[in-house]
């Protein structure tokens, strides 16, 4: 019997994964582990499926083979719209990678056909296993992972089946099709994803905050704006935004959700009704009690926190936005408490790696924007900063402004760093400046270590929060963290712990 061509209407109403999907040409952009999920998900519900990828793990490829896709692997310098033009695809998912301005995906959009992102895919499919789990969305452009990783403990503690998934742990696709199905899913989104997706309804979405990120990928700061603002769109539940960071209370003002759907608001100052917020050092919920006009449900203390290593400014923000996310679900107060007492964060995320004769060494490597550097350093009060890496078109001016009566000095890694050193010769001209020209990747942090170490003195915090990705002289940030904790222990004559973590699967793109 001959399959029914889709026309762009007909594929927009595929809204289930009890839709007739079988025979649909579908084109899937990349083959890292999000694009797997979509080309594996696709064959499942019955898709012809194409895998064009500019590279492929050949356990991937080889499972696309068994699995009944086909793959096509691209040269660099090939034109690999002829693939899609004689395949004729009805509908094309793309991998987070992909921008708007990529030759396949302009080819796409410029003949009318639907581009989707594997989470607007997995929107879409949420119903295979019954009951349908409620979504959770956090975006911004710091915090996120963080964030997520509290709400989904917040949530366990209080009984639910929760993952956490997207731009974080698993693939989203992969978290839907899950046998035993889930309560809810606190999905991680990065900006990527979020302008590739047209339809999320979520229960509870946040913007934790927004500075301006991606822009080579995005093209402009409107634009990354925009697609950080859709995650608001047709939230049914509670629209979470940052009371310290006005442009998320925008993004809420203007957005169009479900009838009955609350502004909620979270913050470092003392919370108004339907806010979380501190009064002095207890964290505070004054959004989900019947009494929130006169009264206040203590979460947790700053001095619990401390203990947690959740204590700086912008980690309490992240915990407040967690309990919110949480607390919006139904968990007790107790249970978001029992969490925290318990939570552990991620390795490179402000972490201690030695503190030795007055000195802290703080690795921070996930500090891979701005945005986020401003936030750790902010943190100490004597800071000699190790930055550095792909700037991704960021401009470190402003920060070096604002954070430079807190440097004792800087040393500068990474490919861009003539940028870097012109942000400080601009703004901060007296400040010591060491540069680590090496291309040498086993050297790049030694160097920079050895450096830090003649400068650094009783008081002072030795942090790496690069304010850039890490992929010029690293494998991704989790390789640049663990070289700048390996080099320190050997300059202190210390063996460091072994650590063969790897990232969560994706590389979080914000």
């Amino acid at each position: 019997m001959a399959v029914p061509v889709r026309t762009a209407a007909d594929v927009r109403e595929l809204a289930s994964w009890h839709a007739d999907w079988s025979g649909l040409r579908v084109a899937v952009l990349g083959l890292g582990v999000t694009g797997f999920s979509v080309a594996d998900t696709l064959v499942e519900l019955g898709a012809e499926v194409l895998v064009i990828a500019g590279r492929a793990d050949p356990d991937r490829a080889e499972l696309l083979d068994v699995i009944g896709a086909r793959l096509v692997v691209t040269a660099p310098d090939t034109d690999s719209t002829r693939e899609l033009e004689h395949f004729d695809p009805e509908l094309v998912v793309v991998s987070p990678g992909f921008a708007p301005t990529h030759p396949l995906v302009s080819w796409c959009t410029g003949r009318g056909v639907a581009v989707w992102g594997d989470v607007e895919l997995a929107w879409r499919v949420r119903d295979k296993v019954t009951p349908v789990a409620d979504w959770f969305t956090v975006t911004g452009t710091n915090g996120k992972t963080t964030t997520v990783q509290l709400a989904a403990a917040m949530m366990r503690a209080g009984g639910k089946r929760v993952i956490a998934c997207g731009n974080v742990g698993i693939p989203v696709l992969d978290a839907i099709r899950d046998p035993e199905g889930f309560d809810a899913l606190v999905v991680e989104l990065s900006s990527f994803q979020l302008h590739y997706a047209e339809s999320i309804s979520a229960h509870t979405s946040v913007c934790l905050n927004i500075a301006d990120d991606h822009l080579d990928w995005h093209g402009s700061a409107d634009a990354y704006r925009q697609a950080k603002a859709s995650i608001y769109q047709r939230t049914r539940v509670a629209c979470l935004y940052n009371r310290d960071d006005p442009a998320t209370m925008t993004m809420v003002e203007e957005a169009d959700v479900v009838d009955g759907c609350r502004a909620i608001g979270f913050g470092l100052g003392i919370p108004g009704p339907s806010d979380f917020g501190l009064v002095e050092d207890v964290l505070c919920d004054r959004a989900f009690l019947d009494q929130r006009h006169t009264s206040a449900i203590e979460i947790t203390t700053t001095d619990v926190l401390d203990a947690r290593g959740l204590g700086s400014p912008h980690m309490i923000a992240n915990v407040l936005a967690a309990s919110a996310i949480a607390r919006s679900a139904g968990v007790s107060p107790q249970h978001v408490r029992d969490a925290l007492h318990r939570f552990t964060l991620d390795s490179h995320r402000t972490e201690t790696v030695a503190d030795r004769h007055g000195t802290r060494w703080v690795d921070d490597s996930k500090a891979t924007n701005p945005h986020a550097a401003e936030a750790s350093i902010t943190a100490f009060d004597r800071v000699v900063w190790v930055v550095g890496g792909l700037l991704k078109g960021a401009d470190l001016g402003a920060l070096v402004v604002r954070v430079a009566p807190r440097l004792r000095a800087a040393v500068i890694i990474g490919s861009d760093r003539q940028q870097v050193l012109a942000a400080f010769a601009r703004h901060a001209p007296e400040l010591p400046l060491f540069e680590v020209d090496t291309t040498d990747t086993e050297l790049v942090m030694p160097t920079a270590v050895r450096l830090s170490s003649g400068v650094a003195g009783p008081g002072d915090v030795v942090l790496l929060a690069p304010a850039a990705a890490s992929m010029d002289q690293f494998r991704d940030y989790a390789d640049r963290g663990r070289r700048f904790r390996n080099a320190v222990h050997e300059m202190l004559g210390d063996a460091p712990d072994d650590d063969h973590s790897t990232p969560p699967h994706s590389p979080h793109h914000d």
